[in-house]
């Protein structure tokens, strides 16, 4: 059964408890450099770029242009997030302290180079793989 509370029955009731006085602080960062991910994003953009220029055809226009929103928001998005209210005190690891320290994986730490290569190594095949197929175009024209 419902019961209708009145706002004063409400008022003498309620227990009104002090805000904490510490705030939970969120790690927004992704942990690898900037610099790993800003070579992500170029990468996959130079594929559309090169894609598009090889294989240019009126076509192709809105593909192209909805492939690259795609990217852009993929990685804007939750570039935009890591800025979001409250601020706080965490930043993204510098080249630097990854080349020093390396980084913890679920598979054991792994050195600045090999988290390099394991996070760039799919975007610089599809790269690639994008400017091979525009060569062979190119070649079969």
């Amino acid at each position: 059964m419902s019961k209708h509370l009145t706002r004063d029955l409400v008022a003498q009731q309620a227990v009104i408890v002090p805000a904490p006085k510490f705030r939970h602080e969120v790690d927004r960062t992704f942990e690898l450099p900037k610099g790993l991910y800003a070579a992500t994003v170029a990468l996959y953009l130079g594929f559309l770029g090169v894609m598009a220029a090889g294989l240019s055809t009126p076509g192709l226009i809105i593909p192209m242009a909805i492939f690259t929103l795609f990217v852009v928001a993929g990685f804007g998005v939750p570039a935009i997030w890591t800025r979001l209210a409250p601020g706080t005190a965490s930043r993204p690891m510098s080249f630097a302290k990854l080349r020093r320290d390396g980084i913890a994986t679920l598979t054991g730490r792994l050195t600045a180079k090999d988290a390099s290569v394991q996070m760039l190594i799919l975007p610089v095949i599809i790269f690639c793989w994008g400017v091979t197929t525009v060569t062979i175009a190119a070649l079969v024209r």
